[in-house]
């Protein structure tokens, strides 16, 4: 179940608005919403080489598909998807200061090949490319029956497990797990250190919340899991209650740690 899923086949709408033309350009800064991987330089300078550009890239199109769309008049469907064309016309320039009306759509398809958390999905319908982010949108009208496939069964995903940092654990235990801005709060389907994992925790975790989905599906929260295997529930009014957590742990030590629910 927490395979990614490149092979999608859906019916959508074939009506989208035209982004809008002229303006001055926008030079976006990078807000952190990729993580950095190393000296890689993206984004950071003028020149750069092709890889940085391609890098650069992504990181716009990340801010742009989970946060940006509805402000820039872009025709953002209820499963997230836009016109890539739309995308390339926005009068705005990336990380690297290349204007995105200077890319390509064969750029925008090798930024999502390199994306190692498969980020973005692509797909080609009457003769139009579209893309979406997999997950992570704060844009409302992007809809979770829509872009998201719906968890029926614990067993389907053995291991749910909230990656976070110690230095929450007390706010955590008082509120719950909140989605903050995001339509969303992300679960893993496994560890850090499983090769499996793909996507939906930071690296440097160094606490794991383990979510009983069994007692949360019987209770009525609703789970979904994105294309590239994230997990994700908006809980109830967007927090998911202590009640519902099975186990805490250290990582990676993997040591319990009590608490009451």
């Amino acid at each position: 179940m927490c395979k990614t899923n490149n092979n999608m086949s859906s019916s959508f709408s074939s009506s989208f608005a035209h982004s809008r033309k002229g303006g001055r350009g926008l030079e976006m800064k990078d807000d952190g919403d990729r993580s950095r991987r190393g000296n890689r330089g993206g984004g950071s300078g003028r020149g750069g080489s092709g890889k940085d550009k391609i890098d650069a890239l992504g990181r716009l199109l990340t801010r742009i598909l989970r946060h940006m769309a509805s402000e820039l008049n872009l025709n953002i469907q209820s499963d997230g998807f836009v016109k890539v064309q739309d995308l390339l016309s926005l009068n705005l320039k990336t990380f690297a200061n290349v204007p995105l009306r200077a890319h390509t759509v064969d750029d925008i398809k090798e930024a999502v090949r390199r994306d190692n958390k498969q980020r973005f999905s692509l797909l080609e319908e009457d003769g139009e490319l579209l893309i979406r982010a997999n997950q992570g949108h704060t844009i409302q009208t992007v809809e979770s029956e829509s872009l998201l496939k719906p968890i029926l069964s614990a067993k389907e995903i053995p291991v749910c497990v909230h990656g976070t940092y110690k230095k929450n654990l007390e706010s955590i235990l008082k509120s719950g797990l909140k989605r903050m801005q995001r339509l969303h709060v992300h679960f893993a389907c496994g560890l850090p250190a499983d090769g499996a994992v793909i996507s939906g925790m930071r690296g440097d975790v160094n606490l794991l919340i383990f979510l009983d989905v069994a007692k949360a599906l019987e209770e009525g929260m609703k789970l979904y899991i994105s294309d590239n295997g994230v997990i994700l529930t908006e809980g109830f009014e967007g927090v998911v209650p202590v009640k519902y957590f099975q186990k805490i742990e250290s990582w990676p030590d993997r040591r319990s740690i009590p608490f009451e629910s």
